[in-house]
């Protein structure tokens, strides 16, 4: 696990237990997040646009919806449990494209 801040401030070890936690889950999602940017090229910020031309933002929007219909159609259960840290990951990407797009303009 990565030196952070947490490990020099007070705090009571409810908090703790849960930034810790949360630093784990930010560790595990950055892992995904570059295994699929080396299985998939960088294609869901500048994607090949063989058949689709829309943006990387919307393209991102629309995975984003597949995500959260497959966790409204079937819930949150053991096999679909990666659908969450998919969603995460695709929400940060998202965020990266408008950042990218702002830029651009």
């Amino acid at each position: 696990m990565k030196k952070t801040q947490i490990d020099t401030v007070k705090i009571n070890s409810k908090e703790f237990d849960t930034l810790l936690e949360v630093e784990y889950l930010l560790s595990e999602l950055q892992d995904l997040l570059e295994e699929k940017n080396k299985a998939y090229g960088d294609s869901a910020l500048n994607p090949i646009r063989l058949f689709s031309k829309i943006s990387a933002a919307e393209s991102l929007r629309i995975r984003i919806d597949d995500k959260l219909s497959r966790i409204k159609n079937k819930g949150i259960t053991p096999d679909t449990e990666d659908s969450l840290m998919d969603l995460i990951g695709y929400l940060i990407l998202l965020k990266i494209a408008i950042k990218k797009e702002k830029r651009a303009y």
